[in-house]
């Protein structure tokens, strides 16, 4: 046995939902908010909570999005979120008389499994937790058990956003968010997509639709998060390895090939051996300032999940994500087989999921102990596994991967070669001593910015620059106008809104994408209304009060961030600088 850990391990989830609340209800609408809350962040508090109760420490890293925190506050999501856990059971004891009624005992027991199920997750919602699920992680992270991240405050896709202020205000409304419900600065951030880009000179992919832009200089990723006190993202492998981020979708569009051709234009490959076992100080032009850290995802681990073959969630023996019941929407088969038509589903028999989940753990725990051994093998050095997935797979696509997951944090612990850690503890213990420049790239497909700049989505970004631009202009000539605060700070909340990278995402997937479209309009639409109301007010014109209502409807409808500050759109705080 060895003497102590052969490297470490850091599980880390990422958790988002876009601003669904007052903006439709299924199937794209609250109720998406609602599925993953009763699905996933629910049963993974549980898992977290239990394992604190039997004396482990669960040691994750978690980002919430600010958006998300700031609905699962929200006086309405409380009360909704209560009606949707009552109404699912009600639809699990109809499913039940339904299938007694036509001699399916084993289904029958299923409802009742389901009935059962969502009542505890009402009792934890309201008993356990107060209604309160930002409190519940608050307290797990005060007590030192986990590590909660921020983000950029919609989620927005800061590579392709024309403005470096835009930037800026998604990074200080998520830390300013984060500090305001989880009573601390943040250190970890998630790149929205785990989109990078570095500092240089810069030229938008698509134009404005109301005049050129010109190129500038733009800050790389990382000095925005420095400037706001944090200290580490996450990025992809492959932009470690080699750089090579451009996918095989640049020839074929040429507004991803502009982009590329600017960025090598000014970044030269380096050739430094690299590892994505440890992590990097990043710098886009040799800042000497506090560091910002970049750790890698690991595919040798990741793929036992993510992979639509080998990973876990395929087991047939699973719980079928897209087959549902009817009548009441609740799923009672298991995924058979990876071909299987949905006709030919079989019946669903927790047990036996139970059982796969522990054989799975095993697997996982000694692939990551594997893979740190020969790390130190080769290197000599500790290593560590960082191991990133969106939370919603567990639970709410993977039924069964919050058990997995509870089973392997707890293996982890009792393991004497892997010291589990959260990513900032890491850092404490193991310094970062070298420094990379990273290349431009994301995690979605081909590596670059296909899914959020394609022939689906060009038309967007016009419409989104437009409004950048005039957000700007508004906040340097009406920053200090009193009279006109509200409807400004209202206008940036559109913004905000309508910057959110799940309006190209559902496009370029089809899975909502009249939603996706009609979201992304309607913001812009209530921007540009909210921009004239703004320059009336301020010339002293009257508002009608049709032009009341509106403001105040829009007000009432997107009420998330009471502190944004429309000054952050003003000015940067700290100009970009040339390299060298």
């Amino acid at each position: 046995m060895p003497d102590g850990p052969v490297g470490s391990f850091a599980f880390v989830l990422h958790s988002h939902i876009p601003y669904v609340i007052s903006h439709g209800r299924w199937p794209h609408g609250t109720d998406w908010l609602h599925e993953v809350t009763a699905e996933t962040y629910i049963p993974l508090l549980n898992a977290l909570n239990d394992l604190v109760d039997e004396g482990y420490s669960p040691k994750i890293t978690i980002g919430l999005t600010p958006v998300l925190v700031e609905q699962l506050a929200d006086e309405s999501f409380k009360f909704e979120f209560a009606a949707y856990a009552r109404h699912r059971a009600k639809m699990a004891a109809e499913d039940k008389k339904f299938f007694k009624s036509v001699g399916e005992d084993h289904c029958a027991y299923l409802a009742d499994f389901w009935h059962t199920w969502y009542w505890d997750v009402l009792h934890s919602f309201k008993k356990r937790y107060g209604r309160n699920l930002p409190k519940a992680f608050k307290k797990l992270q005060d007590a030192g058990h986990i590590e909660i991240m921020t983000s950029s405050a919609t989620h927005g896709y800061s590579p392709l956003l024309s403005q470096d202020v835009s930037v800026q205000a998604q990074v200080k409304q998520g830390v300013q968010t984060y500090k305001k419900h989880f009573g601390r600065q943040p250190f970890g951030y998630w790149l929205p997509e785990c989109a990078y880009r570095p500092g240089y000179r810069w030229s938008p992919p698509v134009q404005p639709r109301s005049h050129k832009l010109e190129p500038y200089l733009r800050k790389g990723v990382e000095e925005f998060l420095r400037e706001s006190g944090l200290k580490f993202f996450f990025a992809e492998a492959h932009l470690l390895q080699g750089g090579e981020t451009r996918g095989v979708y640049i020839e074929r569009f040429g507004a991803l090939k502009d982009l590329w051709e600017q960025f090598e234009d000014e970044n030269p490959k380096t050739s430094v051996a690299k590892t994505v076992y440890q992590p990097y100080i990043v710098t886009s032009g040799g800042e000497k300032e506090e560091p910002v850290h970049v750790f890698f995802r690991d595919h040798i681990t990741g793929s036992q999940v993510w992979s639509k073959w080998q990973g876990y969630p395929g087991n047939e023996w699973y719980l079928e994500f897209h087959k549902k019941h009817h009548l009441g929407g609740l799923r009672y088969w298991r995924v058979t087989g990876h071909d299987a038509d949905l006709g030919l589903k079989q019946v669903y028999d927790p047990q036996k999921a139970e059982e796969d989940t522990g054989s799975h753990c095993a697997h996982f725990v000694d692939i990551a102990k594997n893979v740190l051994r020969e790390h130190k093998k080769q290197t000599g050095e500790h290593g560590v596994v960082c191991a990133p997935y969106d939370t919603e797979l567990y639970g709410h696509w993977w039924f069964e991967g919050v058990r997995w997951l509870y089973k392997v944090l707890k293996a982890m612990q009792d393991d004497p070669e892997i010291e589990l850690v959260t990513c900032s503890e890491y850092l404490a213990k193991h310094p970062a001593t070298a420094s990379i420049a990273l290349p431009e790239g994301s995690w979605g497909e081909g590596g670059f910015h296909y899914m959020w700049l394609n022939e689906s989505t060009e038309w967007t970004w016009p419409y989104i620059y437009d409004a950048e631009l005039d957000m700007r202009a508004m906040a340097v000539e009406f920053g200090d106008n009193e009279a006109v605060q509200p409807m400004l700070k209202q206008a940036a909340r559109e913004l905000l809104l309508m910057q959110s990278s799940d309006w190209q995402f559902s496009i370029s997937t089809g899975s909502s994408k009249e939603y996706g479209e009609q979201r992304l309009a309607e913001h812009y639409k209530s921007f540009a209304k909210l921009a004239e109301l703004i320059r009336q007010m301020a010339s002293n014109k009257p508002i009608e009060e049709a032009d009341w209502n509106y403001f105040k409807i829009r007000e009432e409808r997107d009420c998330l961030f009471h502190d944004v500050d429309p000054k952050w759109w003003a000015a940067l705080e700290h100009p970009a600088t040339e390299k060298g």
